[in-house]
Order: structure tokens, then sequence, then C-alpha cells
């Protein structure tokens, strides 16, 4: 088998071809789900704050999400332990991602998981920015959320043709390829700059 097919060819997660089904998804679902909440979030929002406090509001929500990301990645994504369970979860999270990072279904986040999360996180929201700014809130954390999911996909599956694109695949593989301590911010890496992670030239 060749080096590519090893990195595409990641091994089912579960026995059960049903469970494991829920563990593969195609990039397009996350887009098809949360683009139509964060559609009625943003029509929510303009309705009981107006145009230019709900961009205020959207843009909070995203720089949120820049900073969950990077953290999410980070802490939780690499966590390693080495035995026992926790092995097993880090490599169902993450580790599986690591050791095949070509399988085009295993680069966006399940629903199975990301639902969870994204319920609690925008409970979160609403609990500490109120039933009013919270929708705005929500709406820019979801954006970005789906602008992490598949510009992580295109890292992986496309060759990007501008300087950004060609800076984020390089920081990214770099990640995957030379020192997995390093670049955690994906859609953001930004924040490596800040936190000292940054992967150099």
């Amino acid at each position: 088998m060749q080096r590519s097919d090893l990195l595409k060819a990641s091994p089912p997660m579960f026995q059960s071809r049903f469970l494991d089904r829920f563990t593969r998804v195609h990039p397009v679902v996350p887009v098809l789900i949360y683009g139509p909440v964060i559609v009625v979030l943003l029509v929510l929002a303009l309705g009981r704050d107006g145009w230019s406090d709900t961009a205020g509001l959207v843009l909070i929500g995203y720089c949120v999400w820049t900073l969950f990301e990077y953290w999410l990645h980070r802490l939780v994504f690499h966590f390693e332990p080495e035995q026992g369970i926790g092995a097993k979860l880090h490599w169902m999270i993450h580790g599986v991602h690591h050791d095949h990072p070509n399988d085009p279904l295993r680069l966006v986040m399940p629903p199975a998981a990301s639902i969870p999360l994204a319920i609690v996180v925008i409970g979160a929201i609403f609990l500490i920015a109120g039933t009013l700014h919270g929708l705005g809130v929500a709406a820019g954390f979801l954006v970005g959320y789906l602008v992490y999911d598949e510009i992580h996909y295109a890292l992986h599956h496309h060759v990007p043709k501008s300087r950004l694109g060609k800076r984020l695949r390089e920081l990214h593989m770099r990640h995957h390829f030379q020192d997995d301590e390093k670049g955690f911010g994906i859609s953001a890496p930004y924040w490596d700059v800040v936190f000292r992670t940054y992967a150099r030239r």
C-alpha cells in the first residue's frame, strides 16, 4: 500500500457498520445542519438588535469561536493519555485524524459530537450575553465553526491558489507532519502567535 493510501484509509471506530457510519461525515453535512440555524439566529437578532448591533455581536461570536477552536484543539484534542479508555477516546476524537489525515470523511466533526457541544456552548452564550444579545453572538460562533470545518477540509483536499490559503495549508501540514505541538489555530493561526505555539518557517 502506498503512503498516500495509508494516510487516507482510516480503520472503523466501531465493529458495528451502522455505528461506524456516524463517525464518517461528508464536509457538506455541517453546512446543511448549521446553515439554517445561523439564518434563523440572524433573522431573530436583526429583528431585536438591528443591523449595526447585530454585526458587532456576530463579530464577537466569531472571535469567541477562534479562541475556542485554538484551546479545544490544544487542550482537548491533544490531551493524549497513554493507555486505557482515555487513549481510546483520544484516538476516536483526534488521533485517527493524525494517523490518517487524508481520509475525506474524517475531516469535519461528526454531528453526534458537534450538536451536543454546540448546545452546551450556545447555552453558555445565552447565560452570559442574555437572550437579547445572545442570538447574534451565537450566530457568529456557529459561522466561525463552519468556516473552520470547511477550511480544514480544504487544506487537506485542495491546493490553495491564494497567498493566505497557501500559508494556512503550510502551517497545518507542519502541525501534521513536523511538530504537532505547534499550529493549533487552523482557521485563526494568529492565536498561535499570541500563545507562542506558532510554527516557524
